[in-house]
């Protein structure tokens, strides 16, 4: 088969943004927000998650060669290797999404009536729609091959680090004892792997 990189580009693009259309639509009926974070540390991870996503979308010219150094050489194998990898993630975390439903939010809060879900893929990390964007943010790198969408993937994958402490943070003192069970249980990102005791408040 022909690896054909500009059609494969695009596919990439349209795979991000089916996903991100399905994100805009389920928004739609979630629950009242009860408390939410500062508008300052929103901001702070909000802009290298944008950051992040321009490195891995934007080409060429923009960078300089520098940024468009190739990690390795261009063919199919990696690409349908990453593209295999960005499919499994952008899944992952739809699953998630649907199944975590009305408690969805895009920034860190507790929604009114908000419950702890610990089934589907809650029972297999703790933030599974985290996983499954830092895979398809992998896997889209593994396509890139490129030293600018590595960087992308250091930045997104440090913000939402960030975010992720935060929701913790929330998480334990809304869920007190239960919260904390549920992190000696069930590891934070990383399937099959064994949990970190987490920080004592």
């Amino acid at each position: 088969m022909r690896h054909d990189p500009e059609f494969y580009r695009h596919l990439i693009a349209w795979l991000w943004i089916a996903v991100a259309l399905y994100w805009v639509i389920a928004a739609f009926g979630t629950k009242r927000t009860a408390r939410r974070e500062p508008v300052g540390s929103r901001l702070l991870y909000v802009s290298a998650l944008v950051l992040g996503g321009v490195l891995l979308s934007w080409h060429h010219s923009l960078w300089g060669r520098v940024l468009d150094l190739r990690l390795w050489p261009r063919a199919a194998l990696p690409f349908f290797l990453g593209l295999a990898v960005l499919v499994a993630g952008l899944a992952f975390a739809v699953w998630a999404r649907v199944h975590l439903g009305r408690n969805w939010s895009g920034n860190v809060t507790v929604k009114e009536g908000h419950e702890l879900i610990r089934t589907g893929p809650y029972g297999y990390v703790r933030h599974p729609i985290y996983t499954g964007f830092l895979t398809g943010v992998l896997g889209t790198t593994i396509c890139s091959g490129t030293l600018r969408a590595a960087l992308g993937l250091a930045i997104i994958a440090t913000a939402l680090i960030v975010k992720l402490r935060a929701e913790e943070r929330f998480m334990r003192e809304t869920f007190p004892g239960q919260y904390e069970r549920y992190s000696e249980e069930v590891p934070a990102l990383v399937p099959f792997t064994k949990p970190r005791r987490p920080p004592a408040p």
